[in-house]
């Protein structure tokens, strides 16, 4: 008997920050978290395998502090099962970026109080 589908997996959380340099001098050099990258604006750092990202506070994200992103094998079966429940997606499944080794889909929704929530999911980039 194949499991009913249900979200597990974290694969990331995002708070969002004022000052980016002030904010991984905090986490990297203080908590001691390990760094993995910076962009101008964004701050990645491994959380025993959970990604915590931080960015800067924009527009579209005012309404809310962080964002939980449960990972997701199939990104678009993920996102129709939970629209068949009754969740109402904001974005749906879309690329993010092309990393050396994956592409990176999301898709974002929220919980009845308003806390932002997504999917996502490292599709293997096919070998050449």
């Amino acid at each position: 008997m194949t499991p009913a589908f249900g979200l597990s997996t974290i694969g990331q959380i995002a708070l969002m920050v004022r000052d980016i340099g002030s904010a991984v001098e905090f986490y990297r050099d203080k908590l001691g978290l390990p760094f993995l990258l910076q962009t101008p604006k964004m701050a990645f750092f491994d959380c025993d395998g959970v990604r915590l990202v931080l960015g800067p506070e924009e527009a579209d994200r005012r309404t809310y502090s962080s964002l939980i992103y449960f990972k997701v094998r199939e990104i678009e079966a993920a996102s129709a099962e939970l629209q068949s429940r009754g969740v109402i997606f904001q974005r749906d499944p879309h690329l993010v970026a092309r990393l050396p080794d994956y592409d990176l889909w999301m898709a974002f929704f929220r919980d009845p109080d308003g806390n932002a929530l997504a999917l996502m999911c490292e599709k293997p980039r096919p070998a050449l």
